[in-house]
């Protein structure tokens, strides 16, 4: 009987591309992968370890399956991700229950590590250079079979203040057009039709190897392959958009006119304490501009507050400019002062309860723009793919182009038909909910 590993990733979509390549290679050497990880013999949990909350339910996750293996239901409980590269040596330290931790640059000897557990080996610890992490390579799709993530570079060399991910994943490096090209052929051949493009800074993208940007050409060349139908880009940073991006976006019929673009903060003197540029009237015209060269545009966003130093009026400036934009897609997080970062050292920090605060003033604001840009689709007839059926609300469900995997709404319809899954509709929208649409498939 084979051994069966089950995988637990948690954090962002590019940590769940680095899971899906070590559940191929276990697979390719005889591994049983099973969906259901608490059914496992080995658990791997593949962690994030960039802000504090991540770091919680990361060691939360671990403490569980370790409490199953005391029950004698599994048999061993392995570490991986970013909270393993960040604190290395501590997390067996802290958690002496794990049979090992390994850091991003010795994920490709999951295999070897894992035989090296069952041969009475114990503890383990295996890290390597950060650049070692394969950023190619085959994948087993963890997300619904009809969408992938495509992460077409690894690591960032914008040195946020605030942000970890340089000192965790190493500074950015780019995979090669055509190799990004072999893959997204893969997995449209394998049933995806959309791909959701990904790297820390989709805009940096091929800098380093071809000595400028190239993610407009990467995207013109996806639009190229068969099968796909949807291609969004999430990651853009506002400084880096160009006007041939958006041009691209524009012109290319499977380009979603849908843009993420994580701006942080609008007030210039913030910004340029994180290390970002811009400013209130730079963001406002690039808003301007998006929209005019992409009607109907659906932007996203995310912004912090209680950043070091963050004044009242600074932070006034920062409601305004949310309310003045009207962004369609918002995420408001309170910062969070991380270990190792220039920003955790600033001595103007601001309470855990004004920076919670602001976060849900802004965050209350957006509901407000979300609720009327919902309802301006009142009445309107929206191509959406089908994710699934619920048997509570006796509906379908799925996502319109304006809505990317996993963070943002769904819409919700009746079909007098049975559906599959992946299946593109019609749906005309008659009612809202929240964040979600209602509506019924033409």
């Amino acid at each position: 009987m084979s051994t069966r590993v089950g995988m637990v990733s948690l954090g962002c979509a590019k940590n769940q591309v680095d899971a899906e390549r070590m559940l191929f290679m276990l697979k390719q050497e005889g591994f049983e992968i099973v969906a259901d990880a608490a059914l496992a013999d080995v658990v791997i949990v593949n962690t994030c370890g960039f802000i504090e909350s991540a770091k919680q339910e990361a060691i939360d996750t671990i403490l569980e399956f370790c409490t199953l293996k005391q029950e004698g239901r599994i048999k061993a409980v392995i570490c991986t991700g970013c909270l393993a590269e960040r604190y290395r040596d501590e997390v067996l330290k802290e958690i002496p229950e794990l049979d090992a931790v390994i850091g991003i640059g010795r994920n490709s000897d999951i295999v070897s590590i894992i035989r090296d557990l069952y041969s009475g080996e114990g503890g383990i610890t295996a890290f390597g250079e950060k650049e070692a992490l394969d950023i190619e390579g085959g994948r087993i799709i963890s997300t619904q079979p009809f969408y992938a993530y495509l992460k077409i570079a690894e690591g960032c060399d914008n040195f946020c203040t605030f942000c970890a991910i340089p000192s965790i994943r190493g500074r950015f490096r780019s995979r090669p057009i055509e190799n990004i090209i072999e893959e997204a052929e893969w997995l449209a051949k394998n049933g995806v039709t959309e791909l959701v493009v990904i790297a820390q800074d989709t805009t940096r993208y091929g800098e380093d190897l071809y000595g400028e940007p190239k993610l407009p050409e990467l995207l013109r060349e996806l639009c190229k392959v068969e099968g796909i139908k949807w291609i969004r880009t999430l990651y853009a940073y506002p400084e880096r958009i160009t006007d041939e991006l958006l041009d691209t976006i524009a012109s290319e019929e499977k380009l979603v006119k849908y843009l993420d673009i994580p701006m942080q903060h609008c007030n210039e003197q913030i910004l340029k304490r994180m290390n970002r540029g811009g400013s209130r009237e730079s963001l406002s015209a690039l808003v301007k501009k998006i929209r005019e060269k992409i009607p109907g545009v659906i932007l996203r966003t995310t912004m912090l507050t209680g950043f070091p130093g963050e004044t009242e009026e600074q932070f006034a400036e920062l409601c305004e400019f949310v309310k003045e934009m009207k962004f369609e897609r918002l995420g408001c997080f309170a910062y969070s002062a991380e270990e190792g970062t220039p920003a955790a050292t600033f001595e103007d920090q601001v309470p855990i309860k004004i920076k919670e605060k602001r976060s849900e003033i802004v965050m209350e604001e957006q509901m407000f723009i979300s609720d009327r840009f919902n309802e301006e689709q009142l009445g309107k007839t929206l191509e959406v793919v089908t994710e699934g059926f619920d048997r509570y609300a006796e509906c379908w469900f799925g996502r319109s182009a304006m809505d990317a995997p996993e963070i943002d709404g769904k819409v919700f319809f009746t079909s007098d038909r049975k559906l599959r899954e992946g299946e593109y509709v019609k749906v005309t929208i008659d009612d809202v909910m929240d964040y979600d649409l209602l509506g019924t498939r033409v």
